[in-house]
């Protein structure tokens, strides 16, 4: 029964349907107008307006000193990582609880991940579990951070802010800087969250942003990276765009470089999404006070909300079910009956590729995979 009241109240939610999706894009501004105008002028491909203006706007509204995009997220984690001084045979804190493109990204490199536990109230790295890993794991040689086992050295921590809600930052960036460690912020998630008032992505040496499909803005498929070091933002386009020198005619290199270059096409769709950034983020909070106030009645099932100190995007809502067996039946009851719900990713220790990497119990990580489920939070206007 308590199930059928659940589904009822999402279909309500979102307007009725026999099927209600996880999350969809909504394009209620000025998406066409300024498509029109890339097919018009026949800047579609990695040259155009929409590019700088899509990068000069991301920068003003996250507070950075210099926003750069590319290709994918993945692409933008795999650059800042690079940009950090991440190199072959280094080891990288990270959460098992995340996505596959945090590990990928790292992999390209060579790096190795060390997986550290999260926060019951983030869903996030947890800085007080950074702390016990490095305390027991590490030493510190000539003002580098090692591996007291593996003898790598730790260059860089990627936190990720799951589902939109920001980890406790000035916990996290407190304990990299006594060891020395690079901050690299997976903020694919958050766009639009924030931390004591500052957007997520601007805490660290770089941050990455993902615009996905299914994210709260999107270019249909693309990323960005944040920098607050102007010099490094710069090398980052240099290097991400083929690590062309300039000249009318000459094609001279100077770097290896990267076809990471969003296309202009791309980033004209995301100057329109930008423009209703605040309104889809206003909508999805709305959305989030609404299930929060409805599962309150609804006993084995509680709602996920946002950590103090934080204004989250709830990108995607989760509740938390008691137990394994209950959360099966939640997602096999509601998918059976056109609300698409999921289970948290499989957790990155668990994959053939990772199942060999140093963790540290992974305790409250597991607790979260064995109880997890996101449901419908697509944007609610237009």
């Amino acid at each position: 029964m308590e199930l059928k009241k659940t589904i009822d109240f999402i279909r309500d939610l979102y307007g009725g349907g026999d099927f209600i999706p996880l999350s969809v894009p909504v394009f209620i501004g000025n998406e066409k107008k300024y498509l029109e105008e890339c097919i018009d002028t026949t800047f579609v491909s990695s040259v155009g307006k929409f590019v700088d203006r899509f990068e000069n706007d991301m920068a003003a509204y996250t507070g950075c000193r210099r926003a750069v995009v590319c290709v994918s997220g993945t692409n933008a984690l795999h650059m800042s990582l690079m940009l950090a001084g991440v190199e072959r045979d280094d080891e990288v804190l990270t959460q098992a609880l995340t996505f596959i493109a945090t590990c990928n990204a790292l992999s390209y490199i060579g790096a190795h991940p060390v997986f550290i536990d999260v926060d019951k109230d983030t869903m996030g790295l947890s800085p007080k579990a950074v702390r016990e890993w490095l305390s027991k794991n590490s030493e510190m040689k000539e003002g580098q951070c090692f591996n007291k086992r593996t003898g790598r050295r730790v260059k860089a921590c990627v936190p990720m802010h799951t589902f939109g809600h920001p980890v406790h930052l000035d916990e996290l960036v407190e304990v990299l800087e006594e060891y020395h460690i690079e901050l690299v912020e997976d903020a694919a998630e958050s766009i639009g969250s924030l931390y004591k008032g500052r957007h997520t992505g601007t805490f660290g040496k770089v941050g990455a942003l993902s615009f996905n499909g299914n994210k709260t803005i999107t270019t249909g498929g693309g990323g960005m990276m944040l920098f607050d070091d102007e010099e490094l933002g710069a090398l980052a386009k240099h290097i991400t765009t083929q690590a062309k020198i300039p000249h009318r005619w000459e094609f001279r290199h100077d770097h290896i470089g990267y076809n990471y270059r969003m296309p202009n096409i791309n980033a004209a769709l995301g100057c329109a999404q930008l423009e209703h950034i605040e309104e889809y983020v206003a909508s999805k909070r709305e959305t989030a006070k609404a299930y929060e106030e409805f599962f309150k009645d609804v006993d084995g099932v509680d709602f996920f909300t946002e950590p103090s100190d934080s204004r989250s995007n709830y990108w995607l809502n989760a509740v938390i079910l008691k137990d394994k067996e209950a959360q099966q039946a939640f997602l096999q009851y509601t998918n059976d009956h056109g609300i698409m719900t999921r289970p948290i990713w499989e957790l990155m220790n668990r994959l053939p590729m990772f199942e060999h990497c140093e963790n540290d119990g992974l305790e409250i990580t597991t607790w979260f995979a064995d109880r997890v489920v996101n449901i419908p939070s697509s944007v609610r206007v237009g």
